[in-house]
């Protein structure tokens, strides 16, 4: 039992809860107090002592329930009368002693045979749970090796010898042979539902893991119906990431690098035993951040995405002001302060999202009540497309605030390649910026935030 606790640990931490060492050694002596015998004291007892909160008490419940439901291994034995499931040799005797007295010994069977004929189902639940464990199933981990496990416990049932007990009760004893054969189909349906909640228990990290990563590559733009709000739960983590990553200074960046000069001289009246230590620190400006957000309908598939990462910047940094146009420009800074990202999200779209796309416009609000804002020590973050419907794109007022900002970063959707076609005036604003980069999908989107953040560290 040590070790399916062991096992249950490991599909615990795949099914998302988190578990320590010393939570794992705690559950152990819990159980151990409580014993095995009832079900519902061994699963309380398991959400108590690991479970941390209520969404972890609730997948680790469902993650128990899978864990602890065996496939009934010996369903559709092929036998329709329990009575009938006497000794598996006198039986074929007795068929065979019907044959046109022909009197034919029954064949020696081997014990899978045996347990399935005579429709043994604790003798089989036995002999899978350890053909499971000998074949590794611990270790499945993507849905292209559930043949692979399937043949490994087949193997380690002992299929072969199967095959050839039911090739010479084939040839002696027909009726004894149908039977077999039918519980032989049973039992490969058997192994292959425990092969399938194996890998429900064990493959979902890894499953989930190659979807994500399928889906951080995933054109932002070109994202299906059913997959948007997968990228948005992926969007989320980016920003707890980002969050967990830049929000606590950590201690070598407060109390800065070892200056080796300084030590030893400070330190010469002792042999040079460093008793004082001396640290080099770099002065760092407090970080201030203007985001200008598109949301117009020519970027409205991607605006979503947009918004929260600009949400987890409101976290991340101290001073941000975020502002959100289409015709025109309006400061949502409040909205992102105070809200979650979903109400900000939809209020903001309320107010100015999916119009047709100004960018002069909106540059020309920016610059009568807001460029006060920007000083040499803001980072100025744009996120567009650069697509101003072939109105006056005022590029004049983006190169007052290149002139006025410490930086100027414009991050698009769209790909390099369609930069400068049709109404994109991409090329002329990208002249006035220091950082231009394509951020079609959220690893791009991350990599461009992170960098942008990591700066002011």
């Amino acid at each position: 039992m040590r070790e399916e606790l062991h096992r249950f640990f490991r599909a615990a931490r795949g099914a998302g809860i988190r578990l320590s060492p010393a939570e794992s050694i705690d559950a152990m002596k819990a159980v151990a107090d409580v014993g095995f015998s009832d079900r519902t004291i061994l699963r309380d007892t398991l959400l108590l002592t690991l479970a941390k909160s209520e969404d972890e008490k609730r997948s680790l419940g469902e993650c128990f329930d899978l864990f602890f439901s065996r496939p009934d291994a010996g369903r559709d034995a092929g036998q329709e009368n329990p009575d009938e499931a006497a000794t598996p040799n006198s039986q074929a005797g007795d068929a065979a002693g019907g044959d046109a007295g022909v009197n034919a010994q029954a064949p020696e069977l081997g014990q899978l045979a045996q347990m399935l004929l005579s429709q043994d189902r604790n003798a089989l639940a036995a002999a899978m749970a350890g053909a499971a464990n000998a074949a590794s199933l611990s270790e499945i981990r993507y849905f292209t090796q559930r043949g692979i496990f399937s043949t490994r416990i087949l193997d380690q049932l002992g299929i072969q010898r199967l095959r050839d007990d039911l090739d010479q009760l084939t040839a002696s004893h027909p009726a004894q042979a149908e039977r077999l054969a039918a519980a032989t189909e049973a039992l490969r349906e058997n192994v292959r539902d425990v092969v399938t909640q194996a890998l429900l228990l064990y493959g979902r990290e890894e499953s989930e893991n190659l979807r994500n990563e399928i889906l951080r590559s995933a054109p932002l733009a070109r994202l299906e119906r059913r997959q948007i709000e997968q990228m948005k739960t992926l969007i989320r983590e980016i920003a707890r990431r980002l969050r967990e990553r830049y929000s606590k200074p950590r201690k070598r960046q407060r109390r800065g690098h070892l200056d080796i000069r300084r030590t030893l001289r400070r330190n010469a009246a002792w042999g040079g035993v460093p008793f004082l230590i001396s640290w080099k620190r770099r002065h760092r400006d407090r970080p201030k951040i203007v985001a200008l957000c598109d949301v117009s309908g020519s970027v409205a598939q991607v605006s979503d995405f947009f918004l929260l990462l600009i949400h987890s910047l409101h976290e991340v940094v101290d001073d941000v002001r975020s502002f959100a146009f289409s015709g025109h420009l309006i400061e949502v800074s409040d909205i992102l302060d105070t809200k979650s990202p979903e109400e900000a999200m939809s209020e903001i779209m309320s107010k100015v999202g999916f119009g047709s796309s100004d960018y002069g416009n909106s540059l020309v609000d920016f610059e009568k009540s807001w460029m006060h804002t920007v000083t040499a020590k803001t980072t100025v973050i744009v996120l567009g497309d650069a697509r101003t419907n072939n109105l006056d794109p005022r590029a004049d007022i983006l190169r007052q605030i290149s002139e006025r900002s410490k930086r100027l970063v414009w991050l698009n959707p769209e790909g390099r390649m369609a930069w400068g076609w049709g109404d994109s005036e991409m090329p002329r604003y990208a002249t006035f910026c220091g950082v231009v980069r394509q951020c079609s999908t959220a690893t791009q989107l991350e990599r461009a935030v992170s960098d942008i953040v990591a700066a002011y560290q």
